[in-house]
């Protein structure tokens, strides 16, 4: 017995959704500011999916639409997340006595 991809794929997204979910109300905010915490946590799975949306397909068809969408959707995701992580510094060193 054969699953249909569409099935397949909704069930997935669906994953998604709650694994999302758990992730970003899971982070502590002690970690960072509660704003860029769920900012990175919410990065962090747009990257999981978009990794698996551009290694979808056959190696002859390299620039299929989907594999076009998940190379931009890391790029955007990864600065997002390095972003995050800079500002947090940034606040961080705010926060530091002046000698």
């Amino acid at each position: 017995m054969e699953i249909d991809p569409f099935i397949f794929r909704l069930s997935i997204f669906i994953l998604s959704i709650f694994v999302g979910y758990y992730v970003v109300w899971s982070v502590t905010p002690s970690l960072h500011t509660p704003l860029m915490s769920v900012t990175n946590a919410i990065s962090s799975v747009i990257i999981v999916g978009a990794i698996i949306a551009a290694l979808v397909g056959s190696l002859d068809k390299v620039f299929e639409i989907s594999n076009i969408f998940g190379f931009l959707a890391i790029l955007l995701a990864a600065v997002n997340i390095f972003g995050g992580f800079l500002v947090t510094q940034r606040m961080l060193q705010m926060y530091k006595k002046k000698k």
